[in-house]
């Protein structure tokens, strides 16, 4: 579904409807020997889409972000799993969108549904799983991050 409102994303991306949505351009660095995309660097663009999703959501809720350091000094999400489908490639040039967002929350760890699309054609589908890690040991997320997430509630 070509929106918009996408046309106008910020560097970051944008949260829309509970997920976080950003473009990624296709450059030469990215592709391989035969000019599509090599497949790691899906990852890379995944990592970004998680990291800046992160970032929004912390910036729309600093008070909840700023509790939730006060409760767990340091914290982190790591990947724990990913589970990945690649179904079509993408060239030099490509703009891409990563669409990311949180599906279930459990304990220490919340999973999310990442998509790598050009238009409307999915091009990858990924599940990770990220833990929330303070002081390097898996930690309970605390309930403000919950609630900037909506992992409660979807």
């Amino acid at each position: 579904m070509a929106d918009a409102r996408l046309h106008h994303l910020s560097l970051d991306g944008a949260i829309i409807d509970g997920a976080h949505h950003m473009h990624v351009r296709v450059y030469y660095e990215d592709t391989d020997f035969s000019g599509i995309v090599y497949h790691a660097n899906y990852l890379r663009f995944m990592e970004r889409g998680r990291t800046n999703y992160l970032r929004l959501l912390g910036a729309a809720q600093s008070e909840l972000f700023a509790e939730a350091e006060s409760e767990t000094p340091g914290f982190a999400f790591v990947v724990r799993s990913m589970q990945l489908d690649f179904l079509k490639s993408a060239k030099m040039d490509d703009l891409l969108e990563v669409i990311t967002r949180p599906v279930e929350v459990r304990g220490a760890s919340i999973t999310m549904q990442q998509q790598i699309k050009r238009g409307d054609l999915v091009l990858m589908e990924a599940k990770v799983k990220v833990a929330f890690v303070s002081g390097g040991r898996a930690r309970p997320i605390p309930i403000p991050l919950r609630v900037a997430m909506k992992a409660d509630v979807v």
